[in-house]
């Protein structure tokens, strides 16, 4: 029988070999067994503790998302103005163990995933909800509601484009170049907001309606 007060400590411990194998592997590919082998314990006693190796995947995703909001929560209260929450929340966003590679490779192997299971796209869907939701949350004090949208989604796609392309080994692209470009954008639009004769509060992002 497991000691008494172990099971948090191997059930942190069988999360994060899941993740490391996963990011290995770079898909889900993987048994209990690679997992358990990977937290040094045996198959037996993954299986005591999550049931199944879904369950595991689950619960990893789940860990994924509770430390990125942990992260999130920790900046944004060390920020004073709606612009130093939004440079928080990108930054949390590439943080050193959000942008680990075997951490972005579960994330691309979580979403691959999410194509064939309900539930994973669920947690997946909850990931995008928040970080619109922070991001929308500080441009709206600076912009006109219909432009924080559409800075908020564009943002939210070059934050998840970048996870993508650091996945490329041959193109990678570094934690302060990631952070830095996404900057780059949110600055160009908050600028040419400022720029606008109604200090900001015309939409200056919708299509132009002339051809």
């Amino acid at each position: 029988m497991p000691k008494v007060g172990m099971e948090p400590v191997r059930r942190k411990a069988l999360v994060d070999a899941a993740l490391r194998v996963i990011g290995d592997h770079g898909s889900l590919a993987v048994t209990m067994s690679d997992i358990a082998r990977q937290a040094g314990v045996s198959p037996a006693l993954a299986h005591h503790y999550f049931g199944s190796k879904e369950q595991l995947l689950i619960e990893t995703i789940r860990s994924l998302l509770r430390q990125l909001r942990r992260d999130t929560v920790v900046a944004l209260k060390a920020a004073r103005t709606p612009r130093e929450r939004l440079s928080a929340v990108i930054r949390v966003s590439f943080n050193a163990d959000q942008f680990a590679p075997e951490t972005i490779a579960a994330w691309l192997a979580f979403y691959a995933e999410a194509q064939r299971s309900e539930e994973t796209r669920r947690f997946l869907v909850i990931y995008a909800r928040r970080l619109r939701s922070n991001l929308l949350a500080d441009l709206k004090a600076l912009l006109p509601a219909d432009a924080a949208e559409r800075v908020a989604e564009g943002a939210a796609a070059m934050i998840d484009g970048l996870y993508i392309r650091q996945s490329l080994k041959s193109a990678p692209i570094g934690i302060e170049a990631s952070i830095a470009l996404t900057e780059d954008y949110v600055n160009a639009l908050l600028a040419s907001a400022s720029a606008s004769p109604t200090g900001g509060r015309k939409n200056h992002f919708a299509p132009s309606k002339d051809k």
